[in-house]
């Protein structure tokens, strides 16, 4: 059974940082990995997404610069590392895997088939 985790998450004031990280049980851990995040009353949006090697990143605009997606595939685990947040980057972070994919990045939920339970990102004004 394929279980993602994530942890991480919590509360932090604007300008600050947090680092989120998911752990894959369950399955061999070479496919495209994403995170994704939903704030209340929105969609569930795309933030940023890895390939199975590690070789290629994509974010989304607004989180360019600021946040940094990683893998460690020894260890099963992909990491967001979040940079001068924002109060607008307040949302429930979740990471998802791709069963179809090892290259091509994919920014629509949709296109990811496991995901984890999310976990809550505060960032307060």
């Amino acid at each position: 059974q394929v279980q993602l985790v994530e942890s991480g998450g919590g509360l932090v004031q604007a300008g600050g940082s947090l680092r989120l990280s998911c752990a894959v049980s369950g399955r061999t851990f070479n496919n495209v990995m994403g995170w994704f995040r939903q704030a209340p009353g929105k969609e569930r949006e795309f933030v940023a997404g890895i390939r199975s090697s590690g070789g290629g990143t994509q974010y989304a605009d607004d989180v360019k610069g600021r946040f940094t997606i990683s893998r460690d595939n020894a260890k099963n685990t992909v990491a967001l590392q979040m940079n001068s947040l924002k109060p607008e980057d307040t949302a429930v972070y979740y990471c998802a895997l791709d069963v179809d994919n090892t290259w091509m990045v994919l920014t629509y939920p949709s296109g990811y088939d496991y995901w984890g339970q999310g976990t809550q990102v505060t960032v307060s004004s």
